[in-house]
């Protein structure tokens, strides 16, 4: 049995460089070679989770099986490495200063004055042996939070920097920093990153690898730059250039022998990673694709400022990606503004205008009444133009207001979240929500993680996770499907619903709540909700059942 090794990354000049990417990808190379590799991203801000951030702020929080609300780069973590993360996988600082706290008022630390070194850093290196141990690691890959410099993240060096004095043959570190190319100068320049690493030596940390973002291959003079300046070897300034896809990078790394230098710096045998199936994978995605779909996106958390954000569904996107790979269809995708939708409700030119004719319409996740009348606007026309429709929670709901109100004729019927005295609360607040609402206790206590359902036999979406193979036991016609929500269908409407030919195909296996929505497809192709959320289970090698129906459908 060899030394737990710790692997740290940290990241320079910029955020949202890749530093998730980077630490997957070389946990993948790793875990590819052998080794029982685990990530942990130790995030820098006071929440307790990802739950309650705005997702224009920080991105589309990933839900974990657990029920853990998390960064983007736990989704990262999962789509490379094929297994479920978790809470032990995720820490913020917020957690780390709770636990501290919380231990003082217990009196576990025995009457001493509690101080960020060493009790702070302790927790944060508790937190690193946790994870490690309940995955039975050889190597533990620890993303640290934000960039070299910032006050918010300082204790999470010293501890780096604690464990590498204590253990000195068993942790590395390595520094992801972006290498820019002013357009008026032609050339990669270097400074920034050299500044970076002489934040990380002020803290006592000397980086044994650079990864060097940047546009281009990093070349041989940038890496001697490198090297007098940072104290180090050019063999050990990495290029990780801008790729057409975030799955080329472990290939690239791997041609550059990066995984074979870190298994030496840590002293462990060499191991040639079997690397054919991410390597099929990045052939499916370049491979020239014959035709070409177009989805309309309508959701609530494009803009940030002046621009457009991706990040803000993040999990779609990427959940988009897989299918389309897997089908070998090339995907245009058109971000429209429900708000826009939203301020010519009574106009249905304009509308047409700005939906348009595309192959699909997906309504995402979203929360509260802003642009919840354009979302339900785009469920409608999707079905009276017949048009493959796939709702995701929010988009779920929503689908079942437009067909209440347009199709039963029950002209104000809405959700309870955006109006209280709707004569027809179609998607109501689950019961056990109202005393958590009541007292203001948004975090982390909504319906989340895994919950199992019973899809129903005939049905669409039977015929779906039948096809695909998206069901956990399938003579009982069970599925699992990862939730975060506070609204549900109202029961007390579904007969109603299914008088008109609505169908509930699949219901929760615990309380019987509705958990998948559809219309026949005799009179339209392609129409479901689920409230659940799939596209935080697909991965590249594994597309979600659901998206690989919607693409066939669009197909």
């Amino acid at each position: 049995m060899i030394n737990l090794k710790y692997i740290f990354v940290s990241g320079g000049v910029i955020s949202g460089i890749g530093k998730g990417i980077t630490s997957a990808s070389i946990a993948y190379l790793l875990q590819c070679a052998g080794y029982k590799v685990v990530p942990l991203k130790f995030e820098n801000y006071l929440n307790l989770d990802a739950g309650t951030i705005n997702p224009i702020e920080h991105g589309d929080p990933f839900l974990c099986e657990d029920g853990t609300e998390a960064d983007m780069d736990i989704g990262t973590y999962e789509k490379f490495l094929g297994f479920n993360m978790g809470s032990s996988n995720f820490v913020t600082m917020g957690r780390i200063y709770q636990t501290v706290i919380d231990k003082e008022r217990r009196f576990e630390y025995k009457g001493e004055d509690v101080e960020a070194i060493p009790h702070i850093t302790n927790e944060i290196i508790d937190r690193i042996h946790l994870v490690a141990h309940k995955n039975k690691a050889d190597i533990v890959i620890v993303e640290l939070g934000g960039t070299a410099g910032e006050y918010q993240n300082v204790f999470y060096y010293e501890a780096s920097r604690i464990l590498t004095l204590k253990k000195p043959n068993d942790v590395i570190h390595i520094h992801v920093s972006y290498v820019p190319t002013p357009s008026h100068l032609g050339e990669p320049k270097t400074k920034p990153t050299q500044l970076s690493v002489r934040t990380l030596n002020s803290m006592g940390i000397q980086p044994d690898f650079i990864v060097a973002r940047s546009e281009k291959y990093i070349d041989q003079r940038r890496r001697d730059r490198f090297a007098l300046f940072c104290n180090m070897h050019a063999e050990d300034i990495i290029s990780n250039p801008d790729l057409s896809s975030v799955y080329e990078v472990p290939l690239i790394l791997h041609k550059q022998n990066f995984d074979q230098k870190i298994l030496n710096k840590l002293n462990l045998p060499q191991k040639t990673p079997q690397l054919q199936p991410i390597s099929d994978l990045v052939h499916a995605i370049k491979k020239d694709k014959n035709k070409e779909v177009e989805i309309a996106i309508v959701g609530k958390y494009f803009g940030t400022g002046s621009y457009q954000l991706r990040d803000s569904y993040a999990a779609l996107f990427d959940a988009i990606n897989h299918a389309s790979w897997k089908v070998g269809l090339s995907v245009k995708t058109k971000w429209i503004d429900a708000e826009q939708i939203e301020a010519h409700s009574a106009n249905k030119g304009i509308i047409s205008e700005l939906i348009g004719n595309p192959d699909g319409i997906i309504v995402p996740i979203g929360w509260g009444k802003r642009g919840a009348e354009g979302m339900i606007q785009a469920a409608n026309y999707a079905r009276e133009k017949k048009i493959p429709y796939l709702g995701l929670c929010y988009g779920m709901q929503l689908a079942v207001v437009a067909y209440a109100r347009n199709v039963l004729g029950w002209e104000n019927a809405n959700t309870t979240e955006n109006n209280e005295k709707t004569p027809y609360p179609v998607i109501h607040l689950i019961p056990d929500q109202e005393k958590n609402i009541k007292n203001r206790a948004y975090g982390g206590t909504m319906r989340l993680g895994a919950w199992n359902a019973i899809v129903k036999e005939g049905t669409l979406a039977f015929s779906i996770y039948n096809t695909y193979g998206g069901f956990i036991d399938k003579k009982s016609a069970l599925t699992s499907e990862r939730h975060r929500h506070r609204w549900e269908f109202n029961k007390k409407y579904i007969k109603d619903f299914e008088k008109s030919g609505f169908i509930i195909s699949a219901r929760s296996q615990q309380e019987s709540l509705v958990e998948i929505i559809e219309l026949p497809t005799t009179i339209h192709p392609f129409y479901i909700g689920t409230q659940g959320h799939p596209e935080y289970k697909s991965s590249p090698l594994h597309p979600h059942p659901i998206f690989l129906a919607f693409m066939e459908a669009m197909k």
